[in-house]
């Protein structure tokens, strides 16, 4: 990969191969406005926190705050990477550069099927919120149980049509879309944490500090089941890495912008679903009563506000999953334009994955990530007896075990580049205690969840895993029967990483 002519003033970039290629256009605000909107903090705060409540409790803040320490130590390695190195391909160029080609591609075929995953989870969330918002305020009652999946679809076509214009637009609906519906959230924590300092809450609710405590009985070690629904929550924040070749000051506006989504979710998270839980009641009563709700967030206006506001923020749960959707379609499809692009011959030209349309998106990337989604949704379907919730929860848990093992190797390889070869000398070496412990971090949520091993009676619990143990074994397989391909590619970084190398001193 060779290096561009700058414009006068402007730093010098990675050029892709001969034609069109990704366009420098994106501002900070754009790139978090990714990061944001794969996150979904709005979706995100309405439905996972049910999914840590069953393992538990009452101490899902407690288990969100563990899942934002973890997020924040991890965030550590992604900055120091994009501050030395930026790549369409986010962690695939991360850990090649600094692990080797073939772990590179393993991760970044990881990465990319986390996005699938999610992309199956978001879309799904999004036809059930829709559905639910359809038939309250009465436009199609009683809908089948099937509807939520045509809205899926619907959302999934949406995706792909956004993601194919430019990047540009694509990131301004992102950021517009969940500032709103966040904004929404938060006048509603407010009001609900106003009434339960004040005495005045539905059912004699109160504020209490309980919810960052265990309850008696469970067993602390069960927080790291939990805190897989806070990773869910909090996957996406390193999502600006994927526009490292489309921002304009991608040494500056990506770290920013991962560092400062890392940040913001760590506080909305653990502040809001402790509001959540006071609001429903931190004894076994309101705890059952959290789990069995349709609408977190919903149910708490309603009770605490008015009715309207429960449809306010249905409506607003599946705009906001749409654009998570489109956000994972956005970043998959530039991972996988990255892979076609690194990966073909020399001298051949840009054609299929590898192309970019006349707007400079990866379209024909696009298409390929929107019809691995589908085929993901129509398998967990027909496996989940056709119930679009459990389509959700377990594409969510899947693509979240897929998405700790990428963030151990990045992890790995940022303490590789920066405190073993030193090619980052200004850092102090005291600072590799950060990544340790993310690692520390990573690897013990990770041995939570398989140790010990569920049996196939349990269901989704046995089958998670093991599918994201397939998909992560596909990988390896498929890696090393390429050489070849793995030879280009690691050709490919190194001749990306020479140009960063030049890049950093001519700054």
């Amino acid at each position: 990969m060779a290096v561009s002519s700058p414009r006068p003033g402007a730093p010098a970039e990675p050029a892709g191969p001969s034609g069109p290629g990704l366009r420098r256009t994106l501002s900070v605000w754009q790139a978090v406005g990714l990061s944001v909107a794969l996150m979904a903090p709005s979706m995100a705060a309405n439905i996972n926190p049910q999914g840590t409540a069953g393992t538990v409790g009452r101490a899902v803040p407690l288990a969100f705050l563990l899942a934002a320490v973890g997020v924040l130590l991890v965030a550590y390695g992604f900055v120091r990477l994009c501050q030395y190195f930026h790549h369409a391909g986010s962690v695939y160029a991360f850990v090649g550069a600094t692990l080797g080609a073939r772990a590179g591609l393993v991760s970044g075929l990881g990465l990319f099927g986390t996005y699938c995953f999610y992309g199956v989870v978001t879309s799904t969330a999004a036809g059930i919120f829709g559905t639910d918002f359809l038939a309250a305020v009465g436009v199609w009652p009683d809908p089948p149980s099937w509807a939520p999946f045509v809205l899926a679809g619907l959302a999934l076509l949406g995706a792909l049509a956004l993601t194919i214009v430019p990047a540009r637009r694509g990131t301004d609906v992102l950021l517009s879309v969940e500032g709103a519906t966040v904004a929404l959230i938060l006048v509603i924590s407010a009001i609900v944490l106003v009434r339960l300092l004040a005495g005045d809450a539905p059912a004699g609710q109160t504020f209490t500090w309980s919810v960052f405590s265990v309850p008696r009985g469970t067993d602390a070690s069960a927080l790291f089941l939990g805190v897989v629904f806070g990773f869910l929550s909090f996957a996406g924040f390193e999502a600006a890495a994927t526009l490292g070749e489309e921002a304009r000051n991608p040494r500056r506006d990506i770290p920013r912008a991962i560092l400062g989504t890392a940040v913001f979710g760590g506080v909305y998270f653990t502040v809001v679903t402790a509001i959540e839980v006071m609001g429903f009641g931190a004894d076994d009563a309101g705890v059952a009563r959290f789990i069995a709700s349709g609408s977190l967030l919903g149910d708490l206006g309603r009770d605490y506000i008015a009715g309207w506001v429960g449809d306010l923020i249905t409506v607003g749960a599946a705009i906001s999953a749409f654009g998570c959707c489109l956000a994972c379609t956005v970043g998959a499809s530039r991972l996988a334009y990255a892979f076609a692009r690194d990966l073909r011959r020399e001298g051949a030209p840009p054609t299929g994955l590898a192309a970019t349309t006349r707007a400079g998106t990866p379209g024909t990337a696009a298409v390929l990530v929107v019809a691995v989604m589908a085929v993901i949704a129509l398998v967990l379907a027909l496996a989940g007896g056709g119930q679009p919730f459990e389509v959700f929860l377990w594409s969510g848990t899947i693509g979240t075990l897929i998405l700790l093992v990428a963030y151990v190797l990045t992890t790995i390889g940022a303490i590789r580049l920066v405190f073993v070869e030193r090619r980052m000398p200004a850092v102090p070496r005291w600072q590799v205690v950060v990544p340790v412990l993310a690692l520390v971090v990573l690897g013990y949520t990770l041995y939570r969840n398989v140790v010990p091993f569920p049996s196939p009676s349990d269901g989704a619990p046995f089958w998670n895993p093991v599918v994201a143990a397939a998909w992560l074994a596909t990988c390896v397989v498929a890696v090393l029967a390429a050489p070849a391909a793995a030879h280009r590619a690691g050709a490919a970084l190194t001749a990306a990483e020479l140009g960063a190398r030049r890049e950093a001193g001519a700054r």
